[in-house]
């Protein structure tokens, strides 16, 4: 008999509990996609770098060819207003030929990572600001200082990786003279109101020779579309392997499943 009276209770107890609706997954940040959903925009797929070939989607600036994705930037003093760069090109690098110009981008980028590999003479010359002095100058963003400072005492927020004269660095990773070093600058433009107030500031973050050196430090500018220049300071300091990766905001540039 109490067998008997279970069994309702049972059944009961498995419809109410089948009757409970789906507890839905809560929202991935942004609101648009819930946890897990398979409907969700896949990410481009593009091919990774190996040593001489920058990734699949980068806009190459510089392959150690020609540097016709660079327009000079003449000296006031200098009768040659030729847009042309007079830099010297051999063995796959370009390098600066003293007081011909610097070498701006023609293209303008948004928020990119910008790659960037250079070497200062291998034979030493002076001291502090005059061993290999050059520059990464990101228009309205501020300079990536590129200098000889293995052994090479200098002003902290002039040296090696620099964003000149606002930080140093948060470490030395400086190779000897001679040797090639990369910077890899990734540039977060300021997301902005309708008026043109900032809601978040714009961010840099630097690696040089692969190691973290500026995180995310913000920058008070609001450009949303830039170019950089590759600074002639009377130095004759090589680039190689030039290139430039736009920046998505998640799920903007991904693909249907």
């Amino acid at each position: 008999m109490t067998r008997l009276l279970l069994l309702p209770a049972l059944s009961l107890a498995l419809t109410a509990h089948a009757a409970e609706p789906t507890k839905e997954k809560p929202f991935t940040p942004g609101g648009i996609y819930r946890h897990g959903d398979m409907e969700r925009p896949r990410p481009t797929v593009i091919t990774p770098p190996s040593e001489n070939t920058p990734p699949g989607d980068a806009v190459v600036l510089f392959d150690g060819k020609d540097l016709s994705k660079f327009e000079r930037q003449p000296r006031k003093d200098d009768p040659d207003t030729s847009d042309v760069p007079k830099w010297k090109i051999e063995n796959g690098y370009a390098e600066i030929v003293g007081k011909s110009g610097s070498i701006d981008t023609r293209d303008k980028f948004g928020s990119c990572q910008i790659h960037i590999e250079w070497a200062t003479p291998a034979e030493v010359v002076g001291k502090s600001q005059g061993r290999g002095n050059s520059g990464v100058l990101i228009h309205g963003w501020g300079e990536v200082q590129v200098l000889d400072s293995y052994e090479n005492d200098t002003y902290p927020d002039g040296q090696a990786a620099a964003i000149y004269h606002h930080y140093p660095p948060l470490v030395n990773v400086c190779r000897k003279p001679g040797e090639w070093q990369s910077y890899d600058i990734i540039c977060e433009c300021a997301k902005l109101d309708d008026k043109g107030d900032v809601l978040q500031p714009a961010r840099m973050t630097v690696l040089h020779n692969g190691v973290l050196v500026h995180h995310a430090v913000p920058l008070e500018t609001k450009v949303q579309e830039f170019g950089f220049a590759l600074q002639d300071h009377h130095n004759p300091t090589r680039y190689r392997n030039i290139w430039v990766r736009p920046l998505h905001r998640y799920d903007e540039n991904a693909k249907a499943p």
